[in-house]
């Protein structure tokens, strides 16, 4: 049976089990010798209790040291998604189950409101959605993403959102009051203007178009947006990189990104049987140019290196993208976010100030 075939609306096809894990959970063929349909994969959410809602780094690539990412998992199904091996760690798949088999903490609103009140917490601003979307579908439900960007906002406290998903506009009321006050900048994340192209990547995250609406909605609410054009996928997408920072400025982004594809562990051979289902002529070019950015691999970790590879062609991305980003206006350097607001809300039992 032609898996890829049955599969639908997922960004994967397979099932491979986990690095930590002995076992696939692959269908296995039934030896019946007949082309069928699967019943569609459903997406199962469970629910953990969190010990901690940020997460501190130290990494010399990102321009933040903090995060909050308020979902395992992401149902958008993105192929590329460098997160995918975090599943591993929960004894699950970077595959299918990365995209299906999500879980949600309830209670990041609370811890978080804990942690920002603790003596010891030194302010700098936070970023949300580095990991998996925080505005994924299951957000509609489950609301942990606005817990948590209302507990920042009674905190007078600086955040960046990184997001492909239209949910946020939910929240426009509340970002604009936060931008009101210097708190909040959002990122866009646009990998392609092909619709047809994104739909097969990007199986259940909206629309180039939609985003580029998003964009529009909050910056005409006020909320400063980064468009993000990545990951840049060498020899498939990399054509478009003036168009998307065209249609990025157009839409009101006042910053611009880029990061060249990334395929970390398990993320290689998923990408690699993509592009073996979906574009099987530019396979060979695509992993080729990939390999030459990575000293011949996949994929090369380092620091300094991951986010963009070296090289020559490397070179000619960054160079186009510099010209491209100082032609429109999009590479002045954006306002810092302020902590100089941040202050603990009183408390209920606080003991009320005399001045």
């Amino acid at each position: 049976m032609n898996i890829a075939r049955t599969i639908k609306a997922r960004g994967t096809t397979t099932n491979e089990a986990g690095r930590f894990e002995r076992f696939a959970t692959t269908p296995a063929e039934d030896g019946w010798d007949i082309e069928e349909e699967l019943p569609p994969l459903r997406t199962e959410t469970s629910e953990e209790v969190a010990r901690s809602a940020i997460t501190y780094n130290r990494s010399p690539d990102l321009p933040f040291d903090r995060s909050i990412n308020s979902y395992r998992g992401c149902e958008h199904g993105c192929v590329y998604c460098f997160a995918r091996p975090s599943h591993a760690y929960l004894g699950l798949s970077a595959g299918l189950d990365f995209e299906t088999r999500l879980i949600a903490r309830p209670n990041m609103g609370r811890v978080l409101r804990k942690e920002l009140s603790a003596r010891s917490y030194k302010v700098a601003p936070i970023a949300i959605g580095t990991n998996t979307d925080p505005y994924q579908p299951i957000e509609k439900k489950h609301m942990i993403t606005k817990s948590c960007l209302e507990v920042l906002s009674e905190f007078n406290h600086p955040v960046a959102i990184v997001t492909k998903g239209t949910l946020i506009e939910r929240d426009l009321e509340l970002l604009a009051d936060m931008a009101g006050r210097g708190l909040v900048r959002v990122g866009i994340s646009l990998t392609t203007l092909d619709a047809e192209l994104s739909r097969r990547m990007e199986p259940r995250a909206p629309s180039p178009l939609r985003r580029l609406r998003v964009i529009r909605t909050l910056t005409e609410a006020g909320v400063p947006v980064r468009v993000m054009t990545s990951p840049i996928v060498p020899g498939l997408t990399d054509h478009e990189l003036e168009s998307l920072l065209e249609a990025g400025k157009e839409a009101g982004a006042d910053a611009a990104s880029w990061i060249m594809l990334r395929l970390p562990r398990e993320v290689s051979q998923l990408w690699q049987g993509w592009l073996a289902d979906h574009e099987p002529s530019r396979a060979e070019k695509v992993m080729s140019k990939l390999r030459e950015m990575h000293g011949g691999r996949d994929y090369d970790p380092r620091w300094g290196h991951r986010m963009r590879g070296e090289g020559e062609y490397a070179g000619i991305i960054a160079q186009r993208f510099v010209k491209t980003c100082k032609r429109l206006g999009l590479s002045i350097k954006s306002a810092p976010l302020r902590c100089d607001l941040f202050a603990v809300p009183p408390q209920p039992g606080d003991q009320l100030s005399l001045f």
